[in-house]
């Protein structure tokens, strides 16, 4: 089969799959993606998350992960939410979870769907492949804007002017060599939106982010107490932050979720149920979403400094239960949050 026409026939079945787009480009698309990541851990933005620069060889470069990779098919899969995410915010006896992990877990959903597609790629066209979905050294966001799925905003999100800014990610390497696509160029102009929202003024600048500030990291992968200082900024977000991403301008273009796995399954729990969790509750409640991979010690970290901020003093009791807690970073966080409402109005 002609390469042009394999990838027609590429785009109808991921769109079959329930994929909102497909794109191609080559392994070697992103050559400044290296020197990028080198200045983002060398600045230690990367914080705790160790795992960046691990293996920084091949992350930097695709080609490198898997030399005999000759085409990355990149795709986008909607999640886009069916209400306003920040109107939670205003609920501060309520968690606030992000979008993405209200549902099942992505990581599965859009790997089945990854993997289905990858076999009808071999059955049809030949070669070999490889499927990777956020977990292993690969930069889906500069592979995908060099397809052009879209472009990295000044927030280092993806950005669609068809999909808006609800979408993940996943790449499939193949060898074969299939025709890439246009890289999508910047089309943020003069809006900052995204940098003026950010609470704990996480981007130093456009189009670079310090995690060591960002919300998303601090109750995601940062282990032990937050600095107390950035705890307020907080507010009811016990798990990731959607600010920067509900205020994007082009979310006027995003497309429905392409799964019902993605509908909402949590809500905005109240914050005394959450602290109530023991581990056993903690994973029953969140099995199959990706809540469940932080734990229940990092969770109800979070949860306390929720309560702290809640303004309420009823949820005292909630989080004075926790003042003896094994983990440290609760027992800390339980402390502060007493003390906070000890003084709340």
């Amino acid at each position: 089969m002609e390469p042009a026409t394999l990838k027609a026939r590429l785009g109808e079945q991921a769109a079959a799959e329930g994929f909102s787009a497909a794109r191609i480009c080559r392994p070697d698309a992103i050559p400044e993606a290296a020197a990028r990541l080198a200045e983002f851990v060398d600045a230690g933005r990367h914080g705790q998350m160790g795992w960046m620069a691990e293996r920084m060889a091949w992350r930097g470069d695709p080609a490198a992960l898997w030399p005999a990779a000759q085409s990355v098919v990149m795709l986008a899969e909607s999640y886009t939410p069916d209400t306003d995410p920040l109107a939670v915010l205003k609920a501060r006896d309520r968690g606030a979870i992000s979008v993405y992990a209200r549902g099942k877990d992505y990581h599965d959903l859009v790997k089945k769907r990854l993997k289905r597609l990858g076999r009808w790629l071999i059955e049809t066209g030949g070669g070999e492949i490889k499927v990777f979905v956020d977990t292993a050294p690969v930069m889906e966001k500069p592979l995908a804007q060099a397809a052009g799925l879209g472009w990295q905003g000044k927030h280092t999100n993806l950005v669609s002017r068809d999909l808006g800014s609800w979408f993940f990610l996943g790449a499939i390497f193949t060898t074969l060599v299939l025709p890439p696509d246009t890289p999508e160029p910047d089309h943020c102009g003069s809006c900052r939106a995204c940098l003026d929202i950010c609470p704990t003024a996480a981007f130093p600048a456009p189009y670079r982010l310090d995690a060591r500030r960002c919300i998303s990291y601090l109750t995601i992968e940062h282990h032990g107490p937050v600095e107390e200082a950035l705890r307020p900024l907080l507010g009811n977000r016990i798990y990731g932050c959607d600010d920067c991403l509900a205020v994007c301008p082009w979310n006027k273009f995003a497309v429905a979720a392409s799964d019902i796995g993605y509908a909402d399954r949590v809500g905005a729990p109240p914050l005394a149920d959450l602290a109530a969790l023991d581990d056993a509750a903690f994973r029953a409640r969140f099995s199959g979403s990706p809540i469940k991979r932080i734990g229940r010690d990092r969770f109800l970290r979070n949860v306390l400094y929720a309560i702290g901020n809640s303004g309420d003093r009823a949820l005292r009791a909630a989080a004075a239960v926790h003042l003896g807690d094994p983990d440290p970073a609760v027992a800390d966080a339980a402390r502060w949050a007493v003390e906070r409402l000890h003084t709340a109005m």
